[in-house]
């Protein structure tokens, strides 16, 4: 018997929004040896409660879900269950998608025309404390690594008014100088749905409407100042 067959299967968890889509890699991971499917998460939120519960050595996680996308989902993940690794596993391979969910925590990133045995190998080696990347992937990092850094994002205030967070704080004063949902989230390195959600809890927490009520509450909190002159 080789080493391979004598290790314990890896637990894994896969949270995918489409019904067809996690049936079908369920079923074909059930074909494969070397992991054990523990459950299946419809979305972010249930795979977070999937997490605690039951504790799975590896989440195969879609970035596009309801309620909770995988980029949040994974970093909620990361923090409160540090022992779960993340493998992305999704349509998509651009910046948006692939850096974001990096940051979060995720330590492989493959795309769904993956094979069995390919996403086998990931879950494999992140546990193994490497990262389970496909070779597109790869190339897109050491091509974003030999690229001018973008600019760092302006850290949120030390004390933010109204119980906002730091992070919606920061969110705040980047809507307050004019930037778009997108240039948010490629500031901060998050995904748009991400910064959808802290702008939703901040509108909330203050009772702001709009961006324009924003970019007035921002100024007149001291989170901005007007241009000298």
């Amino acid at each position: 018997m080789t080493p391979e067959a004598e290790e314990k299967p890896a637990r894994v968890v896969v949270a995918d929004d489409q019904t067809v889509v996690r049936e079908g890699i369920v079923m074909l991971l059930g074909l494969l040896p070397g992991v054990e499917v523990v459950g299946s998460a419809g979305d972010g939120e249930e795979a977070v409660r999937l997490v605690a519960e039951l504790a799975p050595d590896v989440v195969l996680m879609d970035l596009r879900m309801p309620r909770c996308d995988g980029v949040e989902a994974t970093r909620r993940i990361r923090a409160e269950h540090p022992a779960t690794q993340v493998v992305v596993l999704t349509t998509y391979a651009d910046d948006e998608s692939l850096f974001p969910a990096l940051r979060a925590g995720a330590r492989g990133y493959l795309t769904k025309d993956a094979g069995g045995d390919e996403i086998v190998r990931a879950v494999h080696s992140v546990l193994s404390g490497d990262a389970g990347l496909s070779p597109s992937v790869q190339r897109r990092l050491l091509e974003r690594l030999s690229a001018p850094g973008p600019e760092p994002a302006r850290p949120g205030p030390a004390d933010p008014p109204d119980g906002l967070t730091s992070r919606e704080a920061e969110v705040l004063i980047l809507i307050a100088e004019g930037l778009t949902n997108q240039e948010i989230a490629r500031r901060l390195h998050v995904s748009t749905a991400t910064v959808k959600t802290h702008i939703n809890n901040l509108f909330t927490k203050t009772g702001l409407k709009d961006r324009a009520q924003a970019v007035r509450y921002a100024y007149r909190k001291g989170l901005v100042r007007p241009p000298a002159g």
